[in-house]
């Protein structure tokens, strides 16, 4: 009888994780079309890290403030597990040795990812892992709910 409550509440807390994750991804497409502004977490302007910091702030949990340490966060999980929800990080400077962009899984979908996330040239955006310049950057995903 027991294996039946625990199997539930394991159900209740993957849908609580789920609801939570979609939350957090609403919070941060409201940024959506705010231009890029180094170290911004607000309307007025947005970093890659700072509209993470703010959409899992809204739901009161706090990483840290910078991508490289939040790329310590977490549970690292494979490509082909990433679900929605889930921060994705990039090296995108050559001979560079610290990530330096994350981004928010918005979607993923039959191997499609897609993430918001804040560039210096378009503000914030959703873009896709199926785009060269991204796929090449990436290094990994970590899970935090």
């Amino acid at each position: 009888m027991s294996s039946c409550s625990s199997s539930k509440s394991t159900v209740s807390a993957t849908k609580n994780k789920g609801k939570k994750a979609d939350r957090i991804v609403a919070n941060a497409l409201k940024y959506k079309g705010v231009k890029y502004k180094f170290g911004g977490t607000t309307k007025k302007g947005m970093d890659c890290s700072g509209i993470v910091f703010v959409a899992f702030g809204k739901e009161n949990i706090k990483l840290p403030r910078v991508s490289k340490n939040m790329a310590k966060t977490g549970k690292k999980v494979a490509l082909k597990k990433a679900k929605k929800g889930d921060l994705i990080f990039f090296k995108t400077r050559k001979n560079y040795k610290n990530i330096n962009h994350v981004g928010l899984i918005v979607s993923a979908k039959k191997g499609q990812i897609q993430f918001i996330h804040s560039t210096s040239s378009r503000g914030v955006i959703v873009s896709s892992l199926s785009q060269k310049y991204w796929r090449k950057a990436f290094v990994k995903i970590n899970r935090i709910l």
